[in-house]
């Protein structure tokens, strides 16, 4: 499903520190990839294959959004609207998201991972190019998503080469 997965870092105020072999960062930046990571994983799948939304519920926080930008503007809403707007063609269409790249910022217990990725579905009816803006926090030791902000890529605002894995900056 998702290649492999590069995890770029900007940690605000102090680079990560390595204890005896440990790196406290580091082990969140791990963390905050396996959540992520699974989140494109629920959504994804080929046609007929029921999507696991329980599962996707313990990913996300509590009054955690899923929104997008579009030209009419903001919409979305709750993680149970997205559920129940987009169940049910997941499952009848196919639909694969792949992350692309990734650069995320860590601070205490919150992180802002900017994610490029390519969406599609089976049938090639849609597909799409965009970033997701996502907004994690640390709830009793688990990263979790508050909420996610996408928007398409368009020519006139094309992802950033630097967004891309394996791209020149």
């Amino acid at each position: 499903m998702i290649a492999s997965l590069v995890i770029a870092a900007a940690i605000a105020a102090s680079p990560p520190k390595v204890v005896a072999g440990h790196c406290q960062p580091c082990a969140e930046l791990r963390a905050i990839n396996d959540t992520i990571r699974a989140v494109y994983d629920v959504i994804s799948g080929p046609p007929g294959q029921k999507r696991d939304f329980d599962r996707m519920r313990t990913l996300f926080a509590p009054g955690a959004t899923l929104k997008a930008i579009g030209p009419k503007g903001l919409r979305g809403g709750s993680l149970d609207d997205y559920i129940g707007r987009n169940a049910a063609i997941l499952e009848k269409e196919g639909f694969t998201e792949r992350e692309l790249g990734r650069r995320v910022e860590l601070w205490g217990g919150l992180a802002t991972a900017w994610s490029a990725y390519d969406g599609r579905t089976a049938n090639g009816s849609f597909h799409e190019r965009g970033i997701n803006s996502i907004q994690l926090v640390k709830v009793d030791g688990k990263w979790l998503v508050a909420s996610i902000l996408w928007q398409e890529e368009t020519p006139a605002n094309p992802l950033p080469a630097g967004l891309i894995k394996g791209s020149k900056k």
